[in-house]
């Protein structure tokens, strides 16, 4: 029975032993991992760990040297449109035009979306993430924490299916990161949406990721659960974890790939 019902569970994101280049710099090295309909994933790993390559695969902005992907059954670089209409992205590192009132970026992008009823969902996603007042304030004038909450208003408009984070909380103090782990929750279990979400905040990835991948060198090195990766690398946090895998103060056993 067990069985049964696993197999009915949807694969929303499908990956199968990517690898990218960049002359002789080997970026990813053959990953392979599954997300299905409803998880949200974490994807660790230090800086230069593969981390943007994959995302950027995922969105079909670059192409893989080999092996697949698959996003709701497409390929995300020959059917790039059809699969960014289901899914969306935020980044704390990418900024809307500054050029646009608030209003005015968002209204941009529900179009291109085509969400209907923009200016209610607009509205409610503002004030969701507590930035209604910025509304007719231009975009270029927004702190980092107000553009990175913009942002997330942005991502969400379209109710994607899939939604790929980018340090979400990077720039935001420690009451309004909260306040965004708690809203993205909600949002994520109200409408079962599939998330990949990376972050270098370890708070951020217990509190909302169900699984995690740890990326090293453009290899995933350990997966599972929070408590499994903490058993695995016998820790007692995952920024143990995190820092332990940066300083290669793991065996070569592990990083060999041998992990549960």
């Amino acid at each position: 029975m067990a069985a049964d019902i696993e197999s009915e569970v949807e694969t929303i994101v499908s990956v199968e032993k990517l690898h990218k280049s960049f002359g002789k710099a080997v970026a990813i090295d053959e990953i392979s991992f599954q997300i299905k309909r409803g998880e949200v994933v974490g994807l660790l790993g230090a800086n230069g760990a593969g981390k943007s390559t994959t995302i950027q695969i995922l969105l079909g902005l670059i192409a893989q040297t080999s092996g697949k992907v698959s996003i709701f059954g497409m390929d995300p670089w020959k059917k790039r449109v059809a699969v960014l209409q289901r899914c969306n992205f935020s980044s704390a590192y990418v900024a809307l035009p500054y050029n646009l009132k608030v209003i005015e970026n968002l209204d941009v992008f529900a179009q291109l979306y085509g969400v209907s009823n923009r200016k209610k969902k607009i509205e409610e996603l503002l004030q969701l993430f507590e930035v209604d007042h910025l509304a007719q304030k231009m975009t270029g004038g927004l702190s980092s924490g107000e553009s990175t909450r913009v942002n997330l208003c942005k991502a969400l408009l379209n109710d994607p299916e899939f939604l790929l984070l980018d340090e979400p909380t990077a720039s935001l103090d420690p009451d309004i990161a909260d306040k965004v782990r708690k809203l993205l929750a909600q949002v994520q279990a109200e409408r079962h949406m599939t998330v990949l979400y990376t972050s270098h905040n370890m708070r951020d990835v217990q509190e909302l990721c169900q699984r995690v991948l740890f990326l090293h060198q453009g290899k995933i090195i350990a997966e599972g659960s929070s408590e499994a990766i903490l058993s695995h690398f016998g820790q007692e946090t995952l920024e143990e974890v995190f820092i332990a895998i940066a300083r290669n103060q793991v065996t070569t056993s592990l990083l060999s790939g041998e992990h549960n």
